[in-house]
């Protein structure tokens, strides 16, 4: 199975590569954002687009550019599923997995235990598997799986 892990910088991607044994077990690709402190990717093979902040100037074109780079890496890789902890930068690497009819997961993040998240109220719509790490999330996204903590 081919899997796109996909995360913003930070505290995202720290989450995503709790995922680094099941990355392990796959043929996986991470997509991650470009910013000026390293990752550490564990020698998955890793993509970056450009970072965002949606109060950006920019910020409309810098999305563009992320949906072409994902359009690119998405038809060069063919990923099977698609996992995502967020955040905004994911998102059209997500919707992409839509469009070409591939399972999408999306992992809400283990900071939000009683609001949601802007990229998990989208992605909850789209989502084929949408999980929270606190229960209580459950009253917010009432469809959503209850996985426990990422940690």
């Amino acid at each position: 199975m081919n899997i796109c892990f996909v995360a913003s910088s930070g505290g995202h991607f720290e989450q995503l590569m709790m995922l680094y044994p099941m990355m392990k077990e796959h043929n996986s690709h991470i997509i991650t954002e470009k910013t000026d402190y390293g990752i550490n990717s564990k020698g998955i093979k890793t993509y970056f687009v450009t970072q965002i902040n949606r109060r950006e100037l920019l910020f409309i074109l810098k999305i563009v550019s992320i949906l072409i780079k994902s359009i690119i890496i998405f038809i060069r890789e063919k990923p099977d599923v698609v996992i995502s902890t967020g955040a905004l930068a994911t998102v059209p690497i997500c919707v992409l997995a839509k469009l070409f009819r591939k399972k999408l997961i999306f992992i809400e993040s283990f900071s939000k235990i009683h609001s949601p998240t802007i990229t998990g109220r989208i992605m909850y719509k789209f989502a084929d598997l949408f999980i929270v790490q606190w229960e209580e999330m459950k009253k917010i996204y009432p469809n959503a799986k209850y996985g426990g903590g990422i940690y």
